[in-house]
């Protein structure tokens, strides 16, 4: 059976069409994201889905549910994260976009979403070795924290440290330069939601750090442009280093300049500043060197689930 998972990400809307091998693996079928960016106004203190946003969510929802059931999926799961979840306005959402593409659309908790991240990591064939591991999340509207002992899920947080709220919140004009006071302002705000969020930091010795979602994506097809290769053949281990360097040459560029990095997505040369920002100040908290990055995430957990 084929089943297709449609996840509704603050920044983007992700497709994935996947079926079972014989050998008990995921096959991927289709995968297609969309940067439809919902979220705008998530920084707020009462967040709100505007109308532009919610229009285009739906449009891309029904979009990707059409080529779905184009595709033979026997199945079709739709979920949306942090920004319909924090949204004021989230449920008037989920019942349009519901409507319009003949799925029900339904919401996710964060430790839902953890819990499934840290499922969809547990498919990814060069993770098999990995036993005891820590798997971070950056999202646009949060941050999901995973640690795993034995490959069990022992600890999970959702902390609200996605790259667009963070953006919204410490970024007046994304459009400029990142301004060392915002660029400080924002890691002395991680490292203290860190801090107090109840999950076990700092990394113990000798636990693998694996790191997933759009902006380490980012980070590797970076690297890929530059070495001419497809992003899969890329490096996966991402030092903090390199995190590092890259910030220090993005940050004084203003939004055009990033527009123009090769492997950088235009809409999301707005937050990516801020993004580098809060995993380098993670990786500050949690006394990580590298993330080994991994493309399967919420999506092949859900999959996985579906499929059993």
């Amino acid at each position: 059976m084929r089943v297709a998972v449609v996840d509704v990400g603050s920044n983007s809307i992700k497709l994935l069409v996947a079926s079972r091998a014989p050998d008990g693996r995921l096959n991927e079928i289709r995968s297609r994201t969309l940067e439809v960016r919902i979220s705008r106004g998530i920084g707020s203190d009462r967040p709100r889905l505007g109308r532009g946003a919610m229009e285009r969510g739906i449009a891309a929802i029904a979009d990707l549910v059409a080529e779905a059931r184009g595709l033979g999926a026997g199945a079709i799961i739709a979920v949306a994260t942090s920004a319909v979840r924090d949204a004021s306005n989230g449920p008037v959402f989920l019942d349009r976009a519901s409507a319009a593409a003949g799925v029900r659309v339904r919401t996710l908790t964060g430790l839902e979403e953890a819990g499934l991240i840290g499922r969809g990591l547990a498919t990814d064939p060069a993770l098999e070795g990995l036993r005891d591991f820590h798997v971070y999340d950056l999202g646009g509207g949060s941050l999901e924290c995973l640690s795993f002992r034995d490959r069990a899920v022992e600890g999970a947080a959702s902390v609200p440290l996605g790259c667009v709220r963070l953006t919204e919140k410490f970024v007046a004009r994304p459009s400029l330069p990142l301004a060392e006071a915002d660029a400080r302002a924002i890691g002395r705000h991680v490292r203290e939601v860190l801090l107090h969020c109840g999950f076990a930091l700092p990394v113990p010795p000798g636990v693998a750090v694996v790191g997933t979602g759009g902006t380490l994506t980012t980070v590797r097809a970076m690297v890929a442009a530059e070495s001419a290769v497809p992003l899969e053949r890329a490096n996966p281990l991402l030092g903090v280093a390199l995190l590092r360097e890259l910030l220090a040459r993005l940050g004084p560029l203003d939004l055009a300049g990033r527009r123009r990095i090769p492997g950088l997505p235009p809409a999301r040369a707005d937050v990516f500043p801020t993004a580098l920002a809060t995993l380098l100040a993670l990786a500050e908290v949690g006394g990580i060197q590298a993330f080994r990055h991994s493309l399967r995430n919420l999506r092949w957990g859900l999959a996985a689930e579906r499929l059993g």
